[in-house]
């Protein structure tokens, strides 16, 4: 059910349990124990999970998946809240192996595990609203980094997520990070169409809030005044497509996360070029090759605490699903770097 519907059928809902005389603080109450359970559901996963690795051994660092579909940030289409489950569908398809380029074999689960979903529209079916849901998602994020070695690597939904995500992160690491952001927008709107939480506006929350030392925002062909000037206010390097042949050796040797809690990577796969990835929301010409991408983040020095892939919308993967093998191809190269 797309985000709109499920809010008008909530709101029609909540109107007659007015009328009933149900009080807003059992609504309340009921709320709570949906959160209480989702997040539960999570936490005895993750519980699972690390102590098989930890029984295991030998295991610094082990990137787990956590999705989180939602969609109704989207300013234009709420499609990439299907997309947790193609991915996942595409990282095991058989048209494959289960090896990243380096080597490293993805069903052993010292290298991925995989804790489930944040049932998103089951919470916002119960009329959470976006300031408590955006609390859930982080409340996730810190339930994953709580059992050792187990490092979140995010399915997306929509760019808002990244807000809550590196929030928890940075906050459970007690520091801010540095983030590559890949994307063919700069998403740090201050406000998008009225929406704080606009999926065009996760990265001004992130700045906002101190939890990111450096931002290097790569593969942007899509940015306007306003994006460039909230760049300038909150010290964002921007790299633009206009410039990527001079930029190229740069970017595809960057060494992040000296002095902080680690790097966080974002992937939006509307940075690459819609000849690669046609499946996205906003088709924007002119961007990333897959293998520009590959290059950029297999040469990336740092430590990995975290990372996300988003805005992946299933609904217009027409090409025989080739943008989720994109996806799934992203996710498997971030977990060679995220594990250890």
């Amino acid at each position: 059910m797309g985000g709109a519907a499920a809010g008008t059928k909530w709101f029609q809902h909540l109107q007659r349990l007015s009328a009933s005389k149900v009080s807003a603080e059992a609504v309340e109450r009921g709320q709570n124990r949906v959160i209480d359970a989702s997040l539960t559901l999570i936490r005895e996963r993750a519980k699972l999970k690390a102590e098989l690795l930890r029984s295991l051994g030998g295991v610094k660092a082990s990137a787990s998946l956590l999705g989180v579909p939602l969609g109704h940030n989207s300013s234009f289409l709420q499609g990439p809240a299907f997309a947790p489950p193609r991915i996942r569908e595409a990282i095991w398809c058989g048209s494959t192996n289960s090896s990243t380029e380096e080597g490293k074999e993805l069903n052993d689960p010292r290298v991925l595990t995989d804790v489930g979903d944040v049932p998103i529209q089951e919470i916002r079916d119960c009329g959470v609203e976006d300031d408590k849901l955006m609390h859930v998602i982080s409340e996730s994020v810190k339930t994953v980094m709580e059992e050792d070695p187990l490092r979140p690597l995010v399915l997306g939904g929509d760019h808002s997520i990244s807000y809550p995500v590196v929030r928890a992160v940075s906050e459970k690491l007690g520091g801010p990070v540095d983030i590559l952001h890949l994307d063919a927008h700069p998403d740090i709107y201050d406000c998008f169409e009225g929406n704080v939480y606009s999926h065009a506006s996760s990265f001004a929350r992130i700045m906002e809030g101190g939890y990111a030392r450096r931002l290097l925002q790569v593969g942007l062909r899509s940015i306007t005044k306003e994006g460039r000037e909230q760049g300038k206010r909150f010290g964002v390097e921007q790299y633009e497509m206009r410039t990527f042949s001079k930029d190229r050796e740069k970017l595809e040797n960057l060494k992040l996360g000296e002095g902080v809690k680690g790097v966080y990577v974002s992937v939006d796969v509307d940075c690459l070029d819609p000849a690669f990835a046609p499946g996205v929301s906003h088709i924007e010409p002119g961007g990333l090759s897959f293998r520009d991408v590959l290059n950029i983040l297999q040469n990336l020095q740092g430590d990995v605490v975290a990372a996300d892939v988003v805005e992946f919308n299933p609904q217009r993967d027409t090409v025989d699903g080739m943008t989720a093998m994109v996806a799934a191809k992203l996710v498997r190269e971030l977990t060679a770097k995220i594990s250890k």
